[in-house]
């Protein structure tokens, strides 16, 4: 298993690694027959979309960005929601420490949880996917197509172990 305790970047020379989905590719009227299980999304357009079907996620990671232009959609959502959205740091190529512990600590609670990523939220996806039970949905952007939908099992959990196992602890 790997380490989710320290901050991980990716090397420049495995990023392409990081760019092929898995997962299925969903619509939007796809989205009311998803499993009952837990239910993540990651990305400000996947979360808003979700959230106007009328499904609100256990878990939702934005940043206020999509496809590197500022998207505050799902920011003033959370707003007027009323929700205090978990505020972590994490920057561009990297998952930090502090991304895995919020979404560590969110999935161990029963409230619903929106984590604010200050930086880069597109490899929230990976932690998301390790941390999970066997069974939880992590829908996510993937940018000019739509949503990938995942549920989480043993062999998803080793695909993405394998991923992150490409990656390197930095400080």
């Amino acid at each position: 298993m790997v380490d989710l305790r320290r901050s991980r970047m990716i090397p420049e020379n495995k990023r392409e690694l990081f760019k092929e989905p898995f997962g299925t590719l969903i619509k939007e009227n796809d989205l009311k027959s998803i499993g009952k299980g837990k239910l993540i999304t990651v990305g400000d357009v996947v979360s808003l979309t979700v959230n106007r079907n009328g499904i609100v996620p256990d878990i939702s990671v934005y940043d206020g960005m999509t496809e590197r232009h500022e998207m505050i959609d799902f920011a003033s959502y959370v707003e007027d929601m009323g929700w205090n959205p978990v505020s972590v740091t994490n920057p561009a190529g990297t998952i930090t420490a502090d991304l895995v512990n919020a979404i560590k600590n969110a999935l161990s609670g029963s409230e619903k949880i929106v984590i604010r990523v200050i930086g880069e939220e597109d490899l929230a996806t990976l932690p998301c996917i390790l941390l999970s039970p066997e069974g939880t949905n992590v829908i996510y952007g993937w940018p000019g197509k739509g949503m990938m939908l995942i549920t989480t099992d043993k062999h998803i959990k080793r695909k993405t172990e394998e991923l992150f196992e490409q990656t390197e602890e930095f400080q």
